[in-house]
């Protein structure tokens, strides 16, 4: 490539070469592009020297520091100056990068007028803090999301109160035997919803205490057979009031030993919220299916819905705090994300998958207890 190649070269990337002659003193050894006669009142022209730093080039007073070094050292590659703002003689701003480098024994200094690069830059430091501010305002959000819940979950708790005392007013009156079964009815969900309400306070307890106790001995751990008895005995009628059916896969071994690791209550309210969830999304005469698993170490659980299924885009963030059906339901999001926290803790895992045939299928998979653990 010719010298003159070269020379149209730099001046085209709006680059001045200069050659290091003396500390602070260099020869101009390319032509001189335009930005650079608005920072300079003399003439300049190719092959003259220049001091540096004027008083026009201030922030190079630090970088040759650092330059007369990297020259000293015949050092590979080239130091950079980082990008920096100077106003020119009219008063306007410029934006400058400074390069030393050693060619052939040579100490060359380049400036580069950078304005496509700095814009880049600020464009990008401009995208990390609106990032920034997004993100600020999720957290904000979530955290007037969480006092709105807390003080949702308070009122319900004082209105449950005066109903569970209205149940107790009702077992003095004269019931008949239908009346008496459906007042037990309602008294065992108005423990589950007490249960509800003492989980979803658990979620957003920083420490999570009421979750660190469970049992994994052989002798106490609870049955999940058992609690998906109870939940058969709960929704029956609440099923059969809309037309849908809940029913128990038939070949299930029902004598055989199904104690998984964790903890009755909050087994219960985790096939609960389970069961709440396909009764919810399942359209009218539709059949909603919990099956039992049997595996050498651990208990797989299932249940299937016949309903829409839940939308691909979803499903990520299924488990997650604060996440809704497609729908909404009208609900806070918190059921699923408890049944993860929970489950976990215990050593399992639970999980979402489309059914081939339509509707959703949500299992999760809790270790066997141990003998004498």
């Amino acid at each position: 490539m010719s010298n003159q190649i070269l020379a149209d070269l730099f001046l085209s990337l709006n680059i001045v070469v200069l050659e290091r002659i003396d500390i602070g003193l260099f020869k101009i050894t390319s032509k001189v592009p335009d930005w650079l006669r608005r920072f300079c009142s003399q003439e300049l022209t190719v092959g003259m020297n220049m001091l540096i730093p004027q008083e026009e080039f201030a922030f190079l007073e630090n970088f040759l520091f650092d330059a007369e070094e990297f020259w000293h050292n015949n050092s590979s590659g080239k130091l950079s100056s980082g990008l920096w703002i100077e106003k020119n003689l009219n008063g306007y701003e410029e934006q400058l990068e400074a390069y030393a480098i050693c060619i052939n024994y040579s100490k060359i200094l380049l400036i580069e007028l950078v304005r496509d690069k700095y814009q880049d830059k600020q464009n990008l430091i401009q995208i990390g803090r609106q990032q920034e501010l997004n993100y600020q305002h999720l957290l904000k959000e979530n955290q007037k999301k969480e006092v709105l819940i807390n003080c949702i979950i308070h009122d319900i708790a004082g209105q449950l109160t005066a109903i569970n005392c209205c149940l107790s007013l009702l077992e003095f009156e004269s019931l008949t035997a239908k009346g008496k079964e459906n007042l037990e009815i309602a008294r065992k969900q108005s423990l589950k919803q007490e249960m509800l309400i003492r989980n979803i306070l658990d979620a957003f307890s920083a420490d999570v205490r009421s979750l660190e106790t469970f049992v994994a001995d052989i002798d106490t751990a609870p049955d999940i057979l058992v609690a998906i008895q109870e939940n058969l005995e709960l929704f029956n009628s609440t099923f059969s009031l809309s037309n849908k059916q809940l029913q128990f896969v038939a070949n299930t071994d029902i004598t055989a030993d199904w104690k998984v690791v964790g903890e009755q209550s909050r087994l219960d309210r985790i096939i609960t919220n389970l069961v709440e969830n396909a009764y919810r999304y399942s359209p009218p005469e539709s059949t909603v299916t919990i099956g039992l698993q049997a595996e050498e170490e651990s208990v797989l659980f299932t249940i299937d819905d016949e309903g829409a299924g839940v939308q691909p885009e979803m499903i990520e963030n299924l488990f997650q705090k604060f996440s809704q059906g497609q729908n909404n339901s009208g609900r806070a999001g918190i059921g699923l994300y408890f049944c993860r926290m929970t489950i976990e803790r215990w050593g399992g895992n639970i999980g979402y998958l489309p059914r081939q045939e339509g509707g959703s299928r949500f299992w999760f998979r809790l270790p066997r207890p141990r003998t004498g653990v």
